[in-house]
């Protein structure tokens, strides 16, 4: 029988501290929020795992190693407004409010919303706001210190920057696969934005995101 304390800590050692990540708060917060709790029945013991976690419509729960390069690059602060973008299974909220202070996340579908609800209210995480909608009619006039879009964008759409308070940092998967660029992006004025390329990766696209036009020949 799986030794559920044991693969915790393996996950947090040999997965993420081994992809780099080595924020003190971020590993911490890992540990803390348990991740299978939130995984799908029968994917208790793979949820510790070095892989993508299925859930329904096609999503997932990211590798651990991809979710902790998130939280780093984020550097979420303990009085940080979050949005997340595709709650999923609801996990990664959880890390998020375990490291700021109020965390709104976007679902598009409704039971999966129903599903994280259930989840973070049996693991006792009160600072999070599920809603099921789309994040694609997302209107900029909420300012947060820190957006995680855990869906890509074959090609990027500039609504989640503009939601960014300024200092505020947004994480975002850019492309087509296979491969697909991680970013950050800062927002350091009222008009001005810096990005930085962080790594390559590829994950599931967002629900109703615009895609690059197909050539034919």
């Amino acid at each position: 029988m799986l030794d559920l304390a044991v693969a915790r800590r393996q996950m947090i050692e040999q997965q993420v501290r081994a992809w780099d990540v080595l924020d003190p708060a971020v590993l911490e917060a890992m540990g803390r929020v348990h991740r299978e709790e939130f995984a799908p029945a029968g994917y208790h013991d793979i949820a510790l795992a070095d892989a993508c976690v299925p859930l329904a419509h096609g999503e997932c729960m990211l590798p651990p190693k991809v979710d902790g390069r998130i939280l780093q690059a984020l550097a979420i602060q303990a009085g940080d407004s979050i949005l997340e973008v595709g709650t999923g299974s609801g996990w990664f909220a959880a890390v998020l409010a375990t490291l700021g202070r109020q965390v709104r996340s976007l679902e598009i579908h409704a039971d999966l919303a129903d599903d994280a609800r259930a989840s973070l209210e049996r693991a006792g995480i009160g600072n999070v706001v599920v809603e099921n909608v789309d994040a694609m009619q997302l209107d900029a006039e909420a300012q947060y210190d820190a957006i995680a879009v855990t869906g890509s964008l074959p090609v990027y759409d500039p609504r989640f920057e503009r939601a960014l308070a300024v200092g505020g940092r947004l994480f975002v998967v850019v492309g087509a696969g296979p491969a697909m660029e991680a970013r950050l992006i800062t927002r350091q004025g009222p008009s001005q934005w810096l990005r930085e390329d962080l790594f390559e990766t590829s994950i599931p696209p967002l629900a109703h995101v615009a895609r690059p036009p197909r050539f034919v020949f």
